[in-house]
């Protein structure tokens, strides 16, 4: 290469470097905020994952504590008192409602179910999960357990068939043997029904007078 050539070489390169620090002293400040809101975004999310874990942590030592009271009473009261978020506060809420149930607490349950099916930021699966424990609870009048259960007995409903069989034995309650048995039959002739539903199905279809083919047996 020419000396004249590598002179112009020379220069090109030096107007480079002079426009690049240019531009560094002029939009510097912006790489230095960019660099400073990715360094702080990564310390936020570790400060919030630490706070996430020391939470759940928390939550699952109050739990164990809670369950390891051997007075049923006191093991729903300790239940109670527990906080939790996300599932954890789901599986909190089911434990509570079992924990009352079992120390004879059935309102204090239905209440504690309540909440969690009425709770909007439960996922849908457990909100209707909880509204069928606590329609089997014996809390409250009939029609409005029954009503409870009506929209979870939909089609295309997750538990639509544990619903329709609570449904049918809340019916049995009030004396309507066939309005119970005709919701017996549906779920009977349900192509989803599993084997444990239906022998407990068939088996009550048995004790209530019917067979499996639709027909009264002869008393």
């Amino acid at each position: 290469m020419s000396n004249p050539d590598s002179f112009i070489d020379e220069v090109t390169e030096e107007m480079r470097r002079d426009k690049l620090f240019g531009y560094l002293r002029r939009y510097g400040w912006v790489a230095v905020l960019i660099v400073l809101g990715i360094v702080g975004g990564t310390a936020w999310n570790e400060y919030r994952s630490a706070q996430d874990r020391a939470a759940a942590q928390a939550a699952g030592d109050a739990l164990l504590a809670a369950l390891a009271e051997n007075d049923e009473a006191a093991r729903a009261t300790a239940m109670a008192a527990v906080t939790a978020a996300g599932n954890a506060a789901v599986i909190t809420a089911l434990l509570t409602a079992s924990t009352q149930q079992q120390a004879g607490q059935a309102e204090a349950a239905a209440a504690s179910l309540s909440a969690l099916a009425t709770n909007a930021d439960t996922t849908a699966i457990y909100r209707d999960l909880a509204a069928i424990k606590a329609a089997m609870l014996p809390v409250g009048d009939m029609p409005a357990r029954l009503a409870a259960l009506a929209p979870l007995a939909q089609p295309g409903q997750p538990f639509r068939l544990l619903a329709l069989e609570q449904m049918a034995y809340l019916t049995l309650e009030t004396g309507d043997q066939t309005g119970a048995v005709a919701i017996l039959r549906q779920i009977a002739e349900d192509a989803a029904v599993t084997r444990g539903l239906s022998d407990r199905v068939q088996t009550l279809l048995i004790a209530l007078g019917e067979d499996a083919a639709g027909a009264a047996l002869a008393q």
